[in-house]
Parts: structure tokens; sequence; C-alpha cells
């Protein structure tokens, strides 16, 4: 199936056989949902609150955060924590995760699910990076490595357990692959569309989530990316006239954007999805054949350690 069809075929999905009354109870269970404030995000910390998971909304905005706790614990009586956390700064995601780790010894499932598409081509993130692929690639990768002695005490300290990492890609991963000279602020990478930026950056989602499903799965890591599918949030808001009416057609509510990925973190039978890519809703489909290169998922992790080696 071509890139163009896999699109089509994921913007329709059939009605879905798994919902949040599905989810086992957390208790016991931490829990780090970046973009947790909003949109499937914050869909998602309200699932997994509501079956007692200890969970942290990391966001960028702190009052938004606040606000979104709130409005959490009004509806599921249960209190989320702020962690704040800034993925288009990189010492601020250094500064989270050691904010972190100081605090909690064990981290047992972390929803990489925070994103930006369409800003301004203007915007860089504070290391110079492409803003879209800073925020969405190499802000979620360097998180994750961070918070990594607190995703493999899991398994260490329980053999019977594993730690999960949930990427939230797209279906977009279909439509783009790497670039590599476009990744800072180049020439090239202006001559690119924010179409091609956003997908770009959502096609190197799958690939960190499958390389670090070959570097970490032995570890009693599970790595999985999904497409959450086509849903209405705030990632939109750059969108204006006739394109943001078209794209509001085809959009689910948010609600049910958080059903593929809560599957991959909650779902026992998800535990041995290692590197796997899940489509709507909650189901087992395939990424862009390229996503699952280990010479491309090889080099960009190496790129990015280099990025990071003097933060």
């Amino acid at each position: 199936m071509g890139p163009q069809l896999s699109v089509l075929a994921q913007m329709y999905p059939p009605k879905p056989r798994w919902g949040v009354d599905d989810i086992p109870d957390l208790t016991g269970k931490v829990i780090v949902v970046t973009g947790g404030n909003t949109g499937i995000g914050k869909e998602t910390a309200k699932a997994v609150l509501a079956k007692n998971a200890k969970v942290y909304i990391a966001s960028r905005n702190k009052e938004k955060a606040l606000a979104a706790i709130q409005e959490l614990k009004q509806e599921t009586d249960k209190e989320a924590l702020f962690l704040h956390l800034d993925l288009a700064d990189l010492k601020g995601v250094k500064a989270a995760a050691e904010e972190f780790i100081s605090k909690e010894p064990k981290l047992h499932i972390l929803f990489n699910s925070a994103g930006v598409m369409a800003g301004p081509i203007e915007e860089l993130t504070a290391q110079g990076y492409d803003m879209t692929f800073g925020t969405n690639v190499i802000g979620h990768w360097y998180l994750t490595e961070l918070l990594m002695p607190a995703l493999l005490a899991v398994a260490e300290q329980d053999p019977s357990q594993k730690a999960r990492v949930i990427t939230t890609s797209s279906c977009a991963n279909y439509l783009e692959t790497l670039h590599w000279d476009t990744f800072g602020d180049t020439p090239q990478r202006k001559k690119m569309s924010l179409d091609a930026l956003y997908n770009q950056s959502k096609h190197g989602n799958v690939v960190v989530a499958r390389e670090l499903a070959r570097r970490y799965g032995d570890k009693g890591i599970v790595s999985i990316s999904v497409n959450p599918g086509n849903l209405q949030t705030e990632l939109q808001r750059h969108l204006v006239g006739f394109k943001k009416l078209m794209i509001s057609q085809i959009l689910y509510p948010a609600p049910m954007g958080a059903l593929t990925q809560l599957y991959a973190g909650t779902d026992p039978r998800a535990a041995d999805m290692n590197g796997e890519f899940l489509i709507p809703w909650a189901r087992l489909g395939k990424a862009r054949k390229e996503t699952g290169d280990p010479a491309i998922g090889k080099r960009l992790w190496e790129w990015m350690e280099e990025q990071t080696q003097h933060i």
C-alpha cells in the first residue's frame, strides 16, 4: 500500500473494540504525560488518573497545566502533579528530568504525547533547531534518555514488570522521510513546506521509537509508536482559512485519539508489542518501511547524542 493509501485507510477506522473501561487498575504506577494539559494528552491523563495512577502532567505552560489539573480533579477526584517541561529547550528538558528523578525512583509509563505543528517558519528551538523537529523528536528523545534510569528501574526491581514508552506519531509518518540537512536553520529547511516539516517530525518519532525498542527491549522496556487518528485538538491552532475548514471535516473528538496510546501503555497484551506501530483505534498496523531501517535509526540516534552531549 502506497503512502497516500495508507493515510486514507486510517482516516476512517472501524468502531473501537477497546475502551477506557478496559484499562486495568493502575494503583502504584507512576506515569508521565507530556502535553497532558490539552488534547489527547489531557484525555490520556484523565483515563489513567481514573484508574488510580500517579500522574505527572509535563507541560511548558504552568498556568494552563494547573488549570487542567484542577479540571481533571473535578472529573476524576484524583489530582495530577505538574512537571515543568519545555521540549523546545534542551536545558529545560534536562531540568525537568532531573526534577522528576529527584522525586520518583521508578517510571512505569512515559507518554510522549506533546507536539507542535505548522508554526511560523521563523520559529526555532532554544538551541537553534527547526521548532517542529526539535520539539517533536529531539526534545522527546532527550527526555526519554534522561528518564531511562527510572524506566529501567521497573524491571530491575521486578523482572515480571516492563516499563513502557509510548510515542505519539501520526499517519503523517507515511508522507515524508528524514532530510538530514533540514533539522537546523538551513536554506534547505526553508525550502520545505510547514506540512513537510511536520510530516518529517512524525516520521522521525517512529524511527526513534523503533530504535529505542532495539536498544532497550532486552532491558525491560517496551517502546511503541502510534497514530492516534485525525483529531480535533490545539495542534491545528496555526491552520487558517480553507485548509483549516477542510481538515476539520475529517477530525474526531480528542477522547477517541487517546484510545490507541492508552491501549499501548496499559493493556497487558501490548507488553508484547515492543517496536510495533499501532493505528486507530488500538489496532496493530505498519508504519512507513523506512522507519524500521536499523541504519537510519542508528544514524539519527547518534546524531542526537552528539547534539546533546554538552547540554
